[in-house]
């Protein structure tokens, strides 16, 4: 089931199935995200829990026992129950299921909020611990944006401007996209600019932490213009699929496994641990303007 919220400036669709963002149109129509392709990416906006990435073999420990955890976690395939609804805002949850256990021994409650404010939509995430012992897992968004968004322009005309003086580090990752606990700078233009092309992505996504927490996707030949900002997350992802035309900017709470490591939760670098009872909480947001 498909859900909408708008204000003057914006209509949002979003999905039951993982909260998967879906359409986000302005005031005239124009569509921002990617509405996903069968031939390079089929999704458009979902979310990641309770895992970033991929795991080694599939596999990953706890407490001496082996589980399998699917790419960028269950939530992508998981249906979700409307909470609440207002003309402008959204709230979804995803609770514990016998087929969550299977995959990720915790007792939860995940709640995303999606709410409007002018030209901006921010997403909020609140997991809580319903279990009796602490709990470890990853969170974060994975959206994809239409490039070019002007009929005019060209994906390659794009860049992501990082601000003033940014020094992000990029973490290198092998070939099957693990994580190879080795980073160095991310070169940008100008100490802020990142230039976009296809090629920048011939070998999966770039992943980051010490970057700034806001970006902006621009082109100084056109007017339309993607802000996100995510100051709680400890990384962030840059991804494109081939030729296809868009970029995924993900923000991310922790990484993917390390290469030829199976993880054990309890040790993992990065992930969040959060205690019984208590109840985790994260906003970010994305602005569209001209």
């Amino acid at each position: 089931m498909n859900y909408t919220i708008q204000n003057q400036y914006l209509t949002i669709e979003i999905s039951s199935r993982g909260g998967e963002l879906r359409s986000v149109r302005d005031a005239e129509g124009n569509e921002y995200l990617w509405q996903g392709d069968p031939a390079s990416w089929e999704e458009s906006g979902p979310n990641l829990f309770p895992y970033i990435g991929r795991t080694t073999r599939q596999t990953y420990t706890y407490q001496g026992k082996e589980y399998h955890m699917p790419l960028h976690g269950f939530l992508i395939g998981s249906e979700m129950e409307l909470k609440t609804q207002t003309s402008d805002s959204l709230s979804l949850c995803l609770k514990t299921s016998e087929k969550t256990l299977e995959i990720w021994p915790f007792h939860f409650c995940l709640t995303i909020t999606w709410k409007l404010q002018h030209s901006a939509l921010s997403v909020t995430y609140q997991v809580e611990n319903q279990d009796d012992k602490t709990m470890y897992f990853g969170i974060g968004g994975h959206p994809g944006f239409r490039l070019p968004l002007e009929p005019s322009l060209s994906f390659s005309d794009y860049r992501i401007d990082f601000g003033k003086n940014a020094a992000p580090r990029q973490i290198l990752l092998s070939d099957d996209c693990f994580v190879l606990e080795k980073d160095v700078p991310l070169e940008l233009k100008e100490g802020r600019y990142l230039p976009l092309s296809h090629e920048l992505f011939a070998n999966d996504a770039i992943v980051m932490k010490d970057m700034p927490k806001e970006l902006t996707i621009e082109s100084p030949n056109g007017s339309r213009k993607i802000h996100a900002a995510f100051p709680d997350m400890a990384h962030l992802g840059i991804w494109s699929c081939g030729n296809a035309p868009f970029v995924c900017i993900e923000p991310w709470s922790s990484l993917p496994s390390r290469k030829d490591i199976v993880e054990d939760l309890e040790t993992q670098p990065n992930l969040i641990s959060l205690e019984a009872g208590k109840t985790y909480t994260n906003t970010w947001s994305i602005s569209f303007y001209r």
